[in-house]
């Protein structure tokens, strides 16, 4: 295992020192997956949400949440992100919307956290914007799908 790195000689937390790395061209892709029932996803399917165009405002919310990762995660890099994107797939016969977001820095240190950042508040949107719908919409998955770039070079989820 590697040596923890957020850790100082006494234990304490700490933002890690990434001033001697150099900038390499990073991605990271992660995934959230949403659950609501086949009704309440016909009606996102079809636009006729309360709240409106609920996968237009999960994309843009996600997108927004990707570039403030560096306020909202306490020990994480603030990058100005090259791209970001968050793309939504819907399936009302399954009941899902699963969100899948990208993002892309050419930096001293990785994108994983705005990736997922932006693929779990995407979600969150979603199921804000049903829950007059429908309560018991659940977000099954966050999770990491890849990541390239940096010292551990690339990575994919098997």
């Amino acid at each position: 295992m590697e040596e923890l790195t957020h850790l100082d000689d006494e234990g304490t937390a700490r933002m890690v020192d990434v001033g001697a790395k150099e900038a390499t061209a990073r991605r990271a892709v992660a995934r959230a997956v949403v659950r609501m029932s086949p009704g309440t996803a016909a009606v996102v399917a079809a636009g006729d949400a309360p709240k409106g165009d609920v996968l237009g405002v999960a994309r843009i919310a996600g997108i927004q949440a990707a570039k403030r990762t560096g306020e909202l995660i306490p020990l994480c890099h603030p990058i100005g992100l090259d791209h970001v994107d968050v793309e939504a797939q819907l399936d009302a016969d399954a009941g899902t919307v699963t969100l899948t977001a990208t993002a892309g820095v050419t930096a001293r240190t990785g994108v994983e956290m705005e990736a997922m950042t932006a693929a779990a508040v995407a979600a969150l949107t979603v199921y804000d914007m049903v829950k007059g719908l429908e309560r018991g919409v659940s977000i099954e998955a966050v999770e990491l799908l890849s990541k390239s770039g940096g010292r551990s070079g690339k990575w994919v989820r098997a």
